[in-house]
């Protein structure tokens, strides 16, 4: 017989969803099957497996031991012991914000890279006292990714319930998220950009039309904060948020950002390069709200937010 006790991290997880989990090789029949029969009981008594976990709750399996370590084995992951948190600008225990350097994936793009989720994984298990960090039931992630060579605040989950809400929030659009960039041009008055888009997979890259009916619908919102002969610091609300929007839409409008290999002005991009040691796009998230009514209590109504970086200053 095998006993987990359910911590506060799985707290709010269906019950046969946590059995599925810790039971990751076997079919879900078999799972079902095992509820059904009483193999898997919570609390010492029958369940239907539509139960929701609270901490504390004891879900035991009565299984022979060959059997349990069958359907229960996994892979063990290699998680970097070398590797650089980036600066935290928020934890509790649901929720880690950090301020992501350009140049870091926030997740991972191949089996054998390295991420800002196995670094922050790495990071969860040095401060536990579980350094094995099996995660047998949760694994911690990241839930909202920036583009490799975009720096800013990614959420980092630590706990199912962190997990569910703030995952649920971004995907609602009820977490507002601002960036700021420096832009091609100078922009002197607010802009409500509207539009649709369409991603091409195969190029990972993506194109921009007025027609809103063309693609997915996307909508950034522009406020100019400074400008300057050439170039303007901008502050944008990403009100819808695909892939490459901000990127991909400020140069449809005719103001690509600097630094933007993808989407930017190959001539600017070499001439703040050359003056400037610009090497990336100049785009970063700064800051995060979360509503008044937010689930995870900590955060409710709160504004999370960084500086701009540093080298926006040298250019503008």
């Amino acid at each position: 017989m095998k006993e987990y006790t359910i911590t506060k991290s799985d707290e709010g997880r269906r019950m046969d969803k946590f059995a599925l989990r810790i039971l990751s090789n076997a079919p879900s029949s078999f799972v079902y099957k095992m509820i059904r029969k009483k193999n898997i009981t919570l609390n010492d008594k029958k369940a239907s497996g539509k139960e929701i976990l609270s901490a504390g709750d004891k879900v035991k399996f009565y299984f022979a031991d060959d059997t349990f370590d069958r359907f229960s084995q996994r892979e063990e992951g290699i998680i970097p012991v070398d590797l650089t948190v980036p600066p935290i600008v928020y934890e509790d225990d649901d929720l880690i914000i950090v301020n992501k350097p350009a140049g870091m994936l926030s997740q991972k793009s191949s089996a054998d890279s390295v991420s800002l989720n196995e670094i922050l994984i790495a990071y969860i298990k040095s401060a536990s006292n579980d350094p094995a960090g099996n995660f047998d039931t949760f694994i911690p992630s990241v839930c909202n990714r920036l583009d490799r060579n975009t720096s800013g605040l990614v959420t980092f989950a630590k706990t199912y319930r962190g997990s569910k809400y703030i995952s649920a929030a971004f995907s609602g659009h009820t977490i507002k998220k601002y960036y700021r960039c420096i832009v091609k041009g100078c922009v002197k008055d607010d802009l409500n950009l509207t539009g649709s888009l369409i991603k091409d997979d195969v190029n990972n890259k993506v194109s921009i039309y007025s027609d809103e009916s063309t693609g997915k619908f996307i909508n950034t919102v522009v406020h100019p904060i400074r400008t300057g002969k050439d170039a303007s610091l901008l502050e944008i609300l990403l009100v819808t948020g695909k892939t490459h929007q901000i990127r991909a839409h400020l140069a449809f409008a005719g103001h690509p950002i600097i630094g933007d290999e993808k989407y930017g002005d190959r001539m600017i991009n070499s001439e703040y390069r050359k003056n400037f040691g610009i090497t990336h796009q100049m785009l970063s998230c700064v800051r995060m709200e979360f509503p008044l009514d937010f689930e995870l209590e900590n955060v409710a109504g709160k504004t999370i937010g960084i500086k701009e970086p540093k080298e926006f200053g040298k250019v503008i």
